[in-house]
């Protein structure tokens, strides 16, 4: 990962993650420390998203269920859960909770989906989700833009 985050010559420039049932892409750039879902601290009075806190590498970093966040169903706790922490670039002290971590993925070794096609209500308003792509598998992979999440001002209103 340190040298694809460098620009090296690796074509394999996004990270795969699960978060639920479905699949995303993020960028090498912005994404930060891999570390176990281990304890969370609650905090009182928050979204039910808002997983609470985790102590990564002695900073408290802030979970978050982003397939609550969206909608879905939680994410379920398990022994392949991670916390995906945010890159330091993005100024944003924050963690995604995600199911599995699928290793390196080549977007340009998938299919771009056709987002007019794609395009319903509900996906307007996700400006973080910048493409889907479809691999050789069939699976569809959402690429989730984490310095567009951070900016989104209902992801930034945790308390209720």
């Amino acid at each position: 990962m340190q040298a694809a985050k460098s620009g090296a010559h690796i074509r394999a420039n996004q990270l795969g993650v699960q978060i639920g049932k479905n699949k995303y892409l993020i960028d090498l750039r912005e994404a930060g420390e891999i570390v176990s879902a281990g304890n969370l601290t609650k905090v009182p009075l928050t979204k039910s998203w808002y997983l609470g806190l985790s102590n990564v590498r002695g900073s408290l970093t802030s979970v978050i269920d982003y397939s609550l966040f969206e909608g879905s169903e939680p994410t379920s706790v398990d022994s392949s859960c991670r916390i995906l922490a945010f890159s330091n670039s993005l100024s944003f002290n924050s963690g995604l909770l995600v199911s599995k971590v699928l290793g390196l993925r080549n977007a340009d070794e998938m299919d771009l989906i056709d987002e007019q096609a794609m395009n319903t209500p509900d996906q307007q308003k996700k400006t973080w989700i910048i493409n889907r792509f479809l691999d050789s598998d069939g699976q569809i992979w959402s690429q989730l833009s984490l310095s567009s999440l951070v900016q989104d001002q209902e992801f930034l209103q945790i308390g209720l």
